[in-house]
Order: structure tokens, then C-alpha cells, then sequence
């Protein structure tokens, strides 16, 4: 079986057991009751509020492009939403690697340097999860061993990704020399320019990371962009006949989030809906219409994003394939076909490589 065939079962299979676990015992319908009686005007200024967020994505991810190039917020736009379009619609957050392949195409920016900037806004989103669980504790405690669990193994993993990206960028040098050793000893010599140049370039996507000013203006835009999330969630509330408070609405955020780093069918579908619903049921909403609401804001977050992505992704004349040749060109050579061709030192500290297509 191929690993890309692999990877989509075993994705599949997590989705699957996480939906068997939210909705073993429930009463379908029910659920139908729930959804039919919802008042989905309100999805009108939630789905306005969404794309406000994804507007401050975009902002986010501008600041972070800027050491390599400026590109106007209204061309870096479609390529952000194409790249969500691309997750919700590919497993495995394939819509990441779309993105930085579009923004090659569109805009001529290496492929491998704009990925790093994508994962440190992955690593940025996740930490924001864990300080929205941790402010929301005093008023809605964790309620299941299980989320706490989550919690504990989200706050491991992304507290260490930014420790190991900030000493990279303190001292990319170092790192490149690092690089160098371990590939030309432990790497057949097909793998080693590839390997070499990739983390080169990988570097210069770090760049913001360097400065005090950048890391607060990506880490606040991080919070506001989850913020305004959770701003989504509370509308979609309204629509149906429960309340809680927004507290508890924000750890649903987190817990949902960090669930959803976790391999998953196309749409994350199970890891995001299962413990969304797990959350509110353990703060006393009746299970049918927390399944309705998850559902529904399930929907509402996938469907307006996807449409617009293939809209942007029809006005630039992509195909569908083209998805499975980004995910090619992530995986082949750091997607940018490098080759070192000069040794001027860049803002990040280390040899500047030419892209050619």
C-alpha cells in the first residue's frame, strides 16, 4: 500500500473511532429535532466573524513573509483561503503544503522557506489553544481525564517545537553546520544537497522570529484570530436551546483544536466533532443538542471557506491535481528544485540559494 493511501486509512480509521465515541448511546432523532428547530439566522454574523479571522490570517501570515517578500494583503488572501480549502477538503493538513505551493507559483517565494512559516503558525495557534483552556480553567474546569490528557500532551509538544525554532533562529549558523555534519555522514549523497538546502531555506522562513517586536505582533494577531473564533462559536450558539458561558466556549475551542492536529479524514471529521460534543455534554448540555450545535458549526466553519477556495482556485486556473503535485513538491527536494548558486548572506545569517523553476 502506498504511504499516501496509508496515511488516508489510518486517518480515516482515528475519525471513525472518534465519531463511534461521541455518538454511541445517542438518540438520532433526536438530533434531527434539534437541527430542525435551530435558528440559523444566526450563522449570518458568524460566518462574517470567521472571515474577519481569516482575513487577520492573513495579516499574520504577511508579517511573517515579510523578511523574504511583501505581498499586498488582497493577492496573499486567495492563497490563504485556497490553502484551507485545500485542508478541508485533503486529510492530513494537506491544504499547508498548498498553500506555500501556490504562494511559488504566484509569487515566486520558496516553497520550503514559506512552509516554515506555516508551522510556526501552527506552533503559534496551538500554544494560543493551551492559553485559552488555561484562562477558561478557574471558571469551567477540565471535566474528563481524557481532555486533561490532551491538554498535558498539547502543551509538551508545541511549548517544544517553539524552544527548538527559537534556538534555530537565534543561531542559524550553528544549525547549518549541524545540518551539514549529520547529512554528510549519516545521508546517502543523493539526499545531502536537498536536505542542506532545505534547511537553509527553512531558516529564512524563521527570520521573524529573531525580533522581540515580531514575536509579540504574531503571538497577539494569533490570539485575536482565535478569539474572533470563539466569537463564532458563541453566535452559532444562539441559534439553538442551550447557554454556556464564553469561558467554556473557549476551552471547547482549544480542546476541539488540538484535537484536530491529530491525523483525520478529509474535514477532520470525528476529531473535531467528537470532542466538541464530549465538552458540552460534560457541562450539563443535553447530547442531542450538543451534537446538533457541533454539526452545525462543523458546517458552518467547512463549507463557506471551501467554496471560496475553489472559486479563488477556478480564477487562477488551478486543478485538482494540482493539489497531489504540491504534495509532491513538499515532499521532493523542499519543493523548490534548489541549487546553490550564491554565498550572499541573507537577513537570517546563512547563504542565500536562487530558486529556479
Amino acid at each position: 500500500m502506498k504511504s499516501r493511501n496509508l496515511r488516508l486509512v489510518i486517518g480515516v480509521l482515528i475519525s471513525a473511532v472518534f465519531i463511534w465515541l461521541a455518538l454511541r448511546g445517542l438518540h438520532l432523532p433526536d438530533v434531527w429535532v434539534s437541527l430542525r428547530s435551530a435558528d440559523y439566522i444566526w450563522l449570518i454574523p458568524s460566518i462574517a466573524v470567521y472571515f474577519l479571522a481569516v482575513w487577520a490570517r492573513t495579516w499574520r501570515w504577511d508579517y511573517l513573509l515579510r523578511p523574504m517578500k511583501q505581498i499586498p494583503l488582497r493577492r496573499l488572501f486567495p492563497v490563504v483561503v485556497i490553502g484551507y480549502m485545500g485542508n478541508n477538503v485533503y486529510p492530513f493538513r494537506a491544504g499547508e503544503l498548498l498553500r506555500a505551493f501556490v504562494l511559488r507559483q504566484q509569487e515566486d517565494v520558496s516553497m520550503s522557506s514559506s512552509l516554515a512559516t506555516i508551522v510556526v503558525e501552527r506552533v503559534f495557534d496551538g500554544l494560543v489553544m493551551l492559553l485559552f483552556v488555561f484562562v477558561a480553567l478557574p471558571f469551567a474546569p477540565l471535566p474528563s481525564d481524557t481532555i486533561r490528557m490532551v491538554v498535558i500532551g498539547g502543551s509538551v509538544v508545541f511549548l517544544g517545537a517553539l524552544l527548538v525554532f527559537f534556538a534555530v533562529a537565534a543561531v542559524p549558523q550553528r544549525f547549518m553546520t549541524l545540518t551539514e555534519w549529520f547529512a554528510n555522514r549519516l545521508l546517502p549523497e543523493r539526499f545531502r544537497v536537498p536536505i542542506i538546502d532545505f534547511a537553509a531555506r527553512f531558516i529564512v522562513g524563521l527570520t521573524a522570529l529573531r525580533s522581540g517586536r515580531g514575536l509579540v505582533m504574531i503571538f497577539l494577531t494569533s490570539v485575536v484570530i482565535w478569539l474572533l473564533e470563539t466569537v463564532k462559536y458563541w453566535f452559532v450558539m444562539h441559534a439553538f436551546d442551550f447557554s454556556v458561558s464564553f469561558f467554556a466556549l473557549m476551552l471547547m475551542n482549544g480542546v476541539v483544536n488540538l484535537a484536530t492536529t491529530l491525523p483525520s479524514a478529509p474535514g477532520y471529521i470525528g476529531t473535531f466533532d467528537g470532542p466538541g460534543i464530549a465538552v458540552l455534554t460534560l457541562y450539563g448540555v443535553d447530547a442531542a443538542i450538543a451534537t446538533a450545535y457541533t454539526l452545525t458549526l462543523h458546517a458552518a466553519l467547512w463549507l463557506p471557506i471551501t467554496l471560496l477556495g475553489i472559486y479563488y482556485m477556478v480564477r487562477i486556473q488551478m486543478t485538482w491535481a494540482d493539489i497531489g503535485r504540491a504534495v509532491d513538491a513538499g515532499r521532493d527536494d523542499g519543493g523548490d528544485g534548489v541549487a546553490m548558486e550564491t554565498d550572499t548572506p541573507n537577513d537570517a545569517g546563512i547563504p542565500e540559494h536562487e530558486v529556479t523553476h
